[in-house]
């Protein structure tokens, strides 16, 4: 049988446990052969604190694992009767549904490049009015004009002596109003 990729829901928050316990069932179970990779969809995210440069985890899909596996009556029940599990997602509740393999490649596209170029914990978009916390114009408000997520800075229209100036700044010395 052929091993596909299922969503399974887990509480909100104890992603990593269920994964660790679905590792742990997989072995105690003896049903190494049916199961694949188990996966948290994770990204790397880079946010200033304090002056500094932090890195992080982001789930993409909070409340959600991946699990790679055959699905049948043992494997089905389980990964149901694994604590913290909801249920699967997608299809019936007796006969889930797997992910299609354009949707499992646009994930592990996703955690790749995550872990290649970090994105930014907050995200900006154009129009968006934003508060200076550093810098020069520290204590404007501006609107952000564009976004460049590649050098993690954004071009702010700053009001100076009542006109409308674009103002470049690092991701970090601004924050949402």
């Amino acid at each position: 049988m052929v091993k596909r990729w299922y969503v399974v829901q887990a509480y909100s928050g104890f992603e990593n446990q269920v994964k660790r316990s679905l590792e742990e069932r997989i072995v105690r179970f003896d049903l190494q052969d049916a199961f694949g990779q188990v996966l948290v969809p994770t990204e790397e995210v880079v946010e200033m604190r304090d002056g500094q440069k932090r890195r992080s985890e982001r789930k993409f899909f909070p409340g959600y694992v991946l699990v790679e596996m055959e699905m049948n009556d043992d494997t089905w029940h389980m990964v149901k009767e694994t604590p913290k599990v909801l249920g699967f997602i997608g299809g019936k509740a007796d006969k889930p549904a797997p992910i299609t393999p354009k949707e499992v490649d646009n994930i592990m596209r996703r955690v790749e490049e995550g872990a290649e170029k970090p994105r930014p914990k907050v995200l900006f978009d154009a129009g968006e009015v934003v508060r200076v916390t550093d810098g020069p114009f520290k204590d404007f408000n501006g609107v952000v004009e564009e976004v460049n997520y590649e050098k993690s800075r954004l071009l702010v229209a700053v009001q100076i002596f009542g006109r409308s100036t674009p103002v470049e700044l690092e991701f970090y010395q601004v924050e949402k109003s």
